[in-house]
């Protein structure tokens, strides 16, 4: 199953949060990501129900393998196209943000490319 681009954005936040935090909760994932209760509600369900995360009875989230994947890829390109960007100059500020909206996009060789720049 194909997940959209909203979709790795949420994966991203819970895993990020579930490193921070150690748990993470509808909530939580709402106040990170400046969203609406009842929609982080559906998107939450859409990840559930395409099987890239579990909720507990008490509203914690965990994802699955495949969800953890998917949130690890992501995360990995955010963290390279950020550092690669302060590399060039750009306020750190800057270059997460605009490493969120390049990340979904980029190509996995464009990605690597820069990856081996940054090593050097």
């Amino acid at each position: 199953m194909h997940i959209q681009e909203s979709g790795e954005m949420y994966l991203e936040t819970i895993h990020v949060l579930l490193k921070k935090n150690g748990h993470v909760r509808s909530i939580d994932v709402s106040e990170h990501m400046g969203y609406s209760k009842p929609s982080v509600s559906r998107a939450v369900g859409l990840l559930k129900n395409g099987g890239y995360i579990e909720v507990s009875k008490d509203g914690y989230i965990t994802l699955t393998e495949e969800g953890l994947k998917i949130a690890q890829k992501i995360f990995e390109r955010h963290t390279i196209l950020t550092q690669f960007l302060v590399s060039l100059g750009v306020d750190p500020a800057v270059a997460s943000e605009d490493a969120c909206k390049l990340e979904h996009a980029i190509s996995d060789e464009s990605l690597n490319a820069i990856k081996k720049h940054i090593q050097k």
